[in-house]
């Protein structure tokens, strides 16, 4: 048998790698892809999950199937993404919570959202909403702080679940107006919502969805502010917390495509342009803005980026309100 001589073996690997990517863009996907859904069933995380799965699924001809794996704050369905094989076959539609986050809340993570993902695309991000009951004697964000200090913690104000977006944002609000307030603690938005319609509490500081949208919008109860930096399109005659004094009183969650470390770059570079793409149209930009979500789109780079920007505000509060998950 001759022999290769090394130096041709060395070129041919290298020539093979060299177009591995392009057949790699060419034939992925060649099965069944699933996108894992960290959050219970019927949030946003699930709803964004399913309906970015159905456009790929007509995009790129290979079905897209949400599997919900909830618990632990989004840290099990994230964790199953960040060990499976990077091949292009297991995503996760997670948050900020996971990726961010929940590093300051938990003592111990089982992964690194930094270092074990491939990012993919940011898709949209929700602001917080300081909402109150009906019957509250507060109309704006300005009556709440009076009200509060008038009446130091006597005002229960609702989340859904400790170390939630909704809890940090109050625990933001409390610092950032230097009021007391009772923080009631949910299991999920659903008994949250319920208690705030029966007067169980005052008021709720949650993320934005379809459920507070309507809410506001019909009178059943109060939107003091939005926590972002311009109104929201849905609920435009709800002003925001920094248009009443209250720079400092911005937050939101955000979710994102990833995939486990190592994914094929033209497996990103497919998802991230069929991603952009939905969010770009009409259609999608209507379905997200529907549920709440302000499209964002754009490179994987994003991803990164929010993360280093926001990611010391929020571990400074976690630390100064001593708020812990374990």
């Amino acid at each position: 048998m001759m022999k290769i001589p090394a130096c041709v073996a060395v070129l041919s690997i290298a020539a093979a790698s060299a177009i591995a990517p392009d057949a790699l863009a060419q034939t992925w996907p060649a099965k069944a892809v699933r996108i894992i859904s960290p959050f219970p069933a019927g949030g946003a995380s699930d709803v964004v999950s399913r309906l970015v799965a159905q456009h790929l699924s007509g995009a790129l001809g290979r079905p897209f199937v949400v599997e919900a794996r909830p618990g632990a704050g989004g840290n099990v369905g994230t964790d199953v993404a960040a060990k499976a094989p990077p091949d292009g076959y297991t995503l996760v539609l997670s948050s900020s919570g996971p990726l961010a986050n929940n590093r300051f809340l938990y003592k111990s993570m089982p992964f690194d959202g930094t270092k074990d993902f491939s990012y993919i695309i940011l898709i949209g991000q929700m602001p917080m909403v300081v909402v109150a009951n009906a019957s509250a004697a507060v109309k704006t964000l300005s009556d709440l702080v009076a009200l509060a200090r008038a009446r130091p913690g006597q005002l229960n104000a609702g989340s859904p679940g400790n170390g939630t977006m909704g809890h940090l944002t109050q625990e933001l609000l409390k610092s950032v107006a230097k009021i007391s307030l009772t923080h009631v603690p949910y299991k999920g938005g659903a008994s949250l919502t319920g208690a705030l319609l029966a007067g169980d509490i005052q008021l709720s500081v949650d993320v934005i969805n379809p459920w507070y949208i309507k809410q506001v919008q019909s009178g059943a109860i109060k939107g003091l502010a939005v926590t972002a930096l311009s109104r929201f399109p849905m609920l435009p005659d709800m002003p925001t917390a920094i248009e009443q004094g209250m720079e400092a009183l911005e937050a939101s969650t955000w979710f994102a495509l990833v995939g486990p470390a190592g994914l094929p770059k033209p497996v990103v570079e497919k998802l991230n342009q069929e991603v952009n793409r939905y969010i770009a149209s009409p259609a999608g930009r209507a379905k997200l803005l529907e549920i709440g979500a302000q499209p964002v789109g754009g490179p994987p780079e994003r991803i990164a980026q929010i993360i280093a920007s926001e990611s010391p505000k929020w571990k400074r509060l976690i630390e100064q309100s001593n708020v812990r998950l374990d």
